[in-house]
């Protein structure tokens, strides 16, 4: 019996149905083999592929028959059992969006017809006396030989990468505060992002009370009580008593071109919370102690070669990071005027597996698809989430730090250096440069100044004001965060006054200090 045109309609459908969900929500949109909470679901995600990859190359080039169509039927049985078995292992894990949830019943319904046309079939061919014949069904077959060899190495990378998410569970760092001896009031603003909700988290567990300020309540989802969500800053009472305020609203900067309409965005979003936090400031019977604001590394220019701190003076270049940053602190700085102590957070590549610019280079990574931007010889000024979100903590209870603090690890690295070590950690090849004069064209003024700028940047007032970095160095920063260090590796040597790091050939001190 041949296997009618129309099951290979509906097998393809379901193929393309579910390429497009592994690829823009398991990888991109939920980043689940990077998710610790996952780690089951993505061991039976693997398992599922690898059934799909025997099925779809049984079915594109041979006939089964007798025992081994029964064979092949199991399969499909505990195929269907997997799948119920991820549905609530989904509905007990995460939240899914509601593309995802529209895609999975696409998934099952059409995955339903297939099995009311194929079931016959396999029936049919079970009563026949045990055999497997090579069959040619034309261009289905070498689709289906595709499909299978396609969806076979995802399977292979999601059981380990649920070996890894295990690794990691079980590595988990303690919590980044100590238990408050007072209980703090903070606000935070872009509370429900990458580096915010880390913190709210982080600030909650070591008891204080937390408020986060963020326009769609459904980004909040994985902020538990006590932490409170609010939409809007008129929902703060004049008699509200807030001791910090943490200002990180601000539409990503790597989420699309630079075009005028994203650049107006980017802008508006960082000054116009801004603005409604000095309006909040100053209707507040009691002040706050200090402003945290955000700003960048980009505010040094897009071409820093040699050493910069926070004590160097910003000379313009016309790049629209610096023209960005230096506008979003002035605006912070206004609230100097009410008696606020006002620091300037300039952040650099913030590294950690469950998002920003890491968590969009590790899929092409791991699958040996990376490498160096250009000629991969300019500088990166990188941290450490969790070392951000402790030196976020640091600024806040240190009354003599104030101003702009650079938030960078003390050991900048080069691009080519930063692509090597991160290829290392996954251990996988890193020769796929990036053409400059791609990223150039390609990408406009956000390739020159995001992807291919020069940031040699220090963490000089950190450093001066006692801080101590957990991860100072890129290749242990890697390896700590992908969980391939043992815990007595993972006490990494603070930075002393005048601890010396290698450097692309070069040597730069922790700490610039007279």
């Amino acid at each position: 019996m041949m296997i009618p045109l129309e099951l290979w309609i509906l097998l393809s459908i379901q193929i393309a149905m579910g390429a497009f969900d592994m690829i823009f929500h398991h990888e991109f949109t939920e980043r689940l083999p990077w998710k610790t909470s996952q780690r089951h679901e993505m061991r039976l995600h693997g398992i599922r592929n690898g059934l799909y990859g025997v099925l779809f190359i049984i079915l594109g080039v041979t006939q089964p028959t007798g025992l081994l169509a029964i064979a092949l039927g199991l399969i499909l049985a505990i195929e269907l059992c997997v799948t119920l078995i991820d549905f609530v292992e989904e509905d007990m894990t995460r939240k899914l969006p509601a593309t995802e949830r529209v895609l999975h019943t696409l998934l099952a319904l059409n995955y339903g017809a297939i099995l009311v046309i194929l079931a016959p079939i396999l029936w049919t061919w079970a009563q026949m006396e045990t055999g497997l014949a090579l069959a040619d069904n034309g261009w289905w077959s070498v689709f289906m030989v595709l499909a299978g060899f396609g969806v076979t190495p995802f399977g292979i990378r999601d059981l380990l990468a649920s070996d890894r998410l295990m690794r990691m569970h079980a590595n988990q760092p303690q919590a980044l505060f100590a238990k408050a001896d007072r209980q703090e009031h903070i606000l935070i603003t872009g509370g429900t992002g990458f580096i915010g909700s880390h913190l709210a988290k982080e600030l909650g567990k070591a008891g204080h009370r937390v408020t986060v300020l963020t326009r769609k309540t459904a980004n909040a989802r994985e902020l538990e009580a006590p932490i409170r969500i609010i939409t809007d800053l008129d929902q703060i009472a004049d008699t509200e008593v807030i001791d910090h305020v943490i200002n990180l609203a601000g539409a990503p900067i790597v989420g699309g071109l630079w075009t005028e309409k994203r650049k107006a965005i980017l802008k508006n979003s960082r000054l116009q919370t801004t603005k409604a936090l000095l309006q909040l400031i100053v209707r507040l019977e009691t002040r706050p102690q200090s402003l945290i604001s955000g700003s960048a590394i980009g505010i040094y220019g897009r071409d820093t070669h040699t050493p910069v701190d926070e004590y160097t003076p910003i000379l313009g270049d016309g790049s629209f990071a610096q023209d960005l940053c230096i506008h979003w602190e002035a605006l912070a700085y206004e609230a100097q005027a009410l008696g606020i102590r006002i620091i300037t957070l300039r952040t650099g590549l913030v590294l950690d597996t469950a998002g920003g610019t890491l968590g969009q280079m590790l899929f092409p990574f791991e699958f040996g698809l990376g490498g160096p931007f250009g000629d991969g010889n300019h500088m990166m000024s990188w941290i450490t989430r969790d070392d951000l979100v402790r030196l976020i903590r640091h600024c806040m209870v240190t009354e003599a730090l104030d101003g702009p603090v650079n938030g960078v690890a003390p050991t900048p690295v080069t691009n080519l250096g930063f692509t090597r070590a991160l290829g290392k950690a996954l251990n996988r090849p890193t020769v796929l440069a990036i053409p400059e004069w791609l990223l150039k064209n390609g990408l406009g003024a956000l390739g020159r100044e995001i992807f291919l700028g020069s940031q040699f940047v220090l963490a000089r007032k950190a450093l001066e004001s006692g801080f101590v970095f957990r991860a100072t160095m890129i290749e242990t920063a890697f390896a700590d965060l992908f969980a391939t260090l043992d815990k007595h590796q993972q006490k990494q040597r603070p930075v002393t006054k005048r601890q010396v790091y290698p450097l692309a050939g070069r040597k730069v001190e922790g700490y610039l200090g007279s």
